[in-house]
């Protein structure tokens, strides 16, 4: 008996989506996934990297603690030995499966995805992958480049198929082994796109007439940010077709009629990424799988198209930390699914029309860090204990809570701020904050500030969001001992959201932050 549980991570995707409020997008079937799922609004990563936020969000622990903030050191040899979330399925009798990208591939896990520690099989991943950059993208002279910008002929591709294609094959075909074989699974799924490249099938622009793309409502860089917190994108600069615009470094912004296209892209990748979990849960249903599989939707972080004068992640902003996060739990959630019942039929984006409405939606401001101990709850599995203060040598603790007791809700409620103990020295009588981190090698943007090497590393940015603000201290830090010095700030960020939802206009220099700075040493 119990649960099995699907497990979908995106790689750099915002929540530009319908069931988040975005007007443009089409995205019916994660839509569809939020109409039976309870939806949290305020969800953030813990840092806005790839490696850093899965290995985070992977170990319930924080950067901090992993002593990750790159992508070149395995935690379990540089920090501890920590239990993973699929391990630890694992270790309570679940066939544990990944596919595509869950852990970040490299040194960070070990080459090998953690397996076998995490995972029941070896990992698979799609054979289209290492062609993702290389020169397949056609341009305007007819000759293939390594572009930004990539819609693709997906039967020119190398193999006549993309990686994300690819991982839904594999995942589909998983499912129906699992369903033969009666065991409880945890099959984690892990999408590409809208990661850059932005290549998909060329058939998704049509969705996004370029004339309906706006820019940013703020693309400009704003007056008192502070230099450290700026990201230069460096990795966009890179690309063939970013590269010819001869941008000048850090701030020159992008010609307009190319930020249009870099967001009509990201869209399209949305829309491709979004039939790819439609023909996947679709599939759930025809093993008849939907009414005793949980299906958790998040991504590793956001992505800036343009506000701030920024592009791609590396920063402290929502546009870089916050994520769509879902959960659909059968019988908790929806009313029980009764076996073979439809609950996720395919939506084509092309036809669709209509959106709907999350089944059940918090604000509560909750963090990646803590799908951990929430998944082991919803799974009926004894919830990891909270971390002392120093856990380096603890295996199994978890730096985030269970956010589950936020969704033991009536059918169809929002719901309504109401707080309450979990468990005896846990009281949430103050609102909860989501905590994130980025790492800068100097004051002022340099060909690295993007993506620092640890050794590089001389600030840390660290970022609190409640729900009305955001308070960022940008402070020395000591790479040889992991150590940050708050009484050496370099300089502080405070955006009030109610007047400021962009987090445009940074009031640190003109407000007392005393009550601020107290919170975010504690």
């Amino acid at each position: 008996d119990g649960m099995n549980v699907l497990f979908i991570i995106v790689d750099d995707l915002r929540p530009v989506l319908g069931c988040y409020g975005d007007k443009l997008v089409k995205s019916p079937n994660i839509d569809q996934l939020a109409s039976q799922s309870m939806v949290f609004s305020n969800a953030y990563a813990q840092q806005a990297l790839c490696a850093p936020s899965r290995v985070s969000l992977l170990t319930g622990r924080r950067p901090d603690t992993t002593r990750l903030y790159d992508f070149y050191s395995y935690w379990r040899v540089h920090a501890g030995n920590y239990s993973t979330m699929p391990q630890y399925f694992k270790e309570n009798g679940y066939v544990t499966l990944s596919v595509g990208k869950v852990f970040h591939p490299g040194v960070s896990s070990n080459y090998s995805d953690d397996y076998p520690y995490s995972w029941s099989i070896p990992p698979f991943h799609p054979s289209a992958e290492k062609h993702e950059n290389d020169k397949t993208c056609r341009g305007k002279d007819g000759k293939l480049h390594a572009n930004l910008v990539c819609p693709v002929n997906v039967t020119e591709m190398p193999g006549g198929t993309l990686p994300d294609i690819q991982s839904t094959e594999e995942a589909i075909h998983l499912l129906n082994v699992m369903k033969t074989t009666r065991q409880k699974f945890f099959l984690a799924v892990g999408y590409h796109k809208p990661h850059i490249p932005l290549r998909y099938p060329q058939e998704f622009l049509k969705l996004y007439p370029l004339e309906n793309i706006t820019l940013a409502p703020d693309p400009w860089v704003p007056k008192k940010l502070p230099s450290v917190a700026y990201n230069p994108w460096m990795d966009i600069r890179q690309r063939d077709d970013v590269e010819a615009l001869n941008v000048s470094f850090p701030y020159g912004p992008l010609p307009d009629d190319f930020q249009r296209q870099i967001r009509q892209s990201y869209y399209a990748a949305v829309s491709y990424l979004d039939v790819q979990v439609g023909l996947l849960l679709s599939a759930l249903d025809d093993a008849g799988l939907s009414n005793n599989t949980m299906v958790v939707f998040t991504a590793d972080h956001g992505w800036s198209l343009g506000e701030h004068g920024e592009w791609a992640k590396y920063s402290n902003f929502d546009v870089a930390t916050r994520v769509p996060l879902m959960f659909y739990v059968p019988g908790m959630t929806t009313s029980p699914v009764s076996q073979g019942a439809r609950v996720f039929p395919y939506l084509d984006p092309f036809s669709h029309i209509g959106g709907s409405v999350p089944q059940g939606q918090s604000k509560k401001v909750v963090e990646l860090v803590s799908l951990f101990p929430t998944l082991a709850e919803l799974a009926g599995l004894q919830v990891p204990p909270t971390c002392p203060q120093m856990s380096f040598g603890v295996v199994l603790c978890t730096e985030g809570r269970s956010i589950a007791h936020y969704f033991t809700v009536s059918e169809g409620k929002v719901e309504q701020g109401k707080e309450g103990c979990d468990g005896p020295e846990r009281c949430f009588n103050e609102e909860p904050v989501a905590l994130s981190q980025y790492p800068r090698p100097a004051d002022t943007p340099q060909w690295n500030s993007d993506k620092p090497r640890l050794k590089d590393i001389r600030i840390m940015g660290y970022s609190m969001r409640a729900i009305d603000y955001r308070y960022t201290l940008w402070v020395q830090f000591d790479p040889s001992n992991f150590s940050a010095d708050f009484e050496d700030v370099h300089a502080g960020e405070l955006y009030m959201m109610d007047n400021d939802p962009n987090q445009d206009y940074n009031i640190y220099n003109n407000t007392s932050h005393g009550w601020f700075f107290k919170k975010i040493i504690d």
